[in-house]
């Protein structure tokens, strides 16, 4: 055997390895499913934006199939931007349904980011079609829902469908802020995604707020 083949029977070892581990890793992340078979349709519930100073709230349910073989669903924040993309576009291929919902920071400020989170979450989850019998829910238990809720903490790294849901919530608020990004240029979201980094803080400071930002959040910068 030549050293050239003996270097690809090492690369296609090495590749099914990590195959072999990342197909381990993902039966964990449906064990929370698994237990909860007996329910026909079963949804995770994610949210992301409640940090920025400027921006939405947006929330995502999510309801995958019970033969789902997505690989590298993950927490989105341990997940490279590209991997996201990737995996936004299979999740909404594979996914029985796809609800989202979100709240402006008009609303945010009018009754708080937790309750302004929570309508986002009821929409999103109203949006599913069929509706779920059981919620997978990252860590809260979201009240005014009539639906079975599992609030499981670090959920979006422990279950599938909450991972699921966090991957195309953050996906669709990256992709807004950075379409705002043209409006108000002056702000860097398209880089910031409206939290509230040094350039951000600098802009609010010299430019004041804009529409898009929570009067709440920013009373330190203003």
């Amino acid at each position: 055997m030549t050293k050239t083949e003996e270097a690809r029977l090492l690369r296609e070892a090495r590749k099914a390895e990590k195959l072999k581990k990342e197909q381990e890793r993902m039966a964990l992340m449906f064990s929370y499913e698994r237990e909860n078979a007996q329910a026909l349709y079963i949804a995770g519930i994610d949210e992301v934006g409640r940090g920025p100073l400027a921006g939405p709230v947006v929330a995502c349910a999510v309801i995958l199939p019970k033969d789902c073989g997505l690989l590298y669903l993950n927490d989105s924040k341990k997940l490279s931007e590209k991997k996201r993309e990737e995996l936004y576009d299979l999740i909404l291929a594979e996914a029985v349904s796809v609800g989202l919902g979100s709240r402006d920071a008009s609303r945010i400020d009018e009754i708080n980011i937790l309750n302004a989170t929570y309508e986002a979450m009821r929409e999103a989850i109203g949006k599913l079609d069929p509706q779920p019998e059981l919620c997978l829910n990252d860590a809260v238990t979201i009240p005014g829902v009539n639906i079975r809720q599992l609030p499981i903490i670090k959920g979006d790294a422990k279950s599938a469908s909450i991972a699921a849901a966090s991957i195309v919530a953050k996906v669709t608020r990256d992709r807004l802020m950075t379409k705002l990004d043209k409006e108000y240029p002056e702000y860097g979201f398209a880089a910031n995604k409206g939290y509230g980094t040094a350039v951000h803080i600098a802009a609010l400071k010299q430019y004041g707020p804009c529409p898009l930002h929570r009067r709440s959040f920013i009373g330190n910068f203003v």
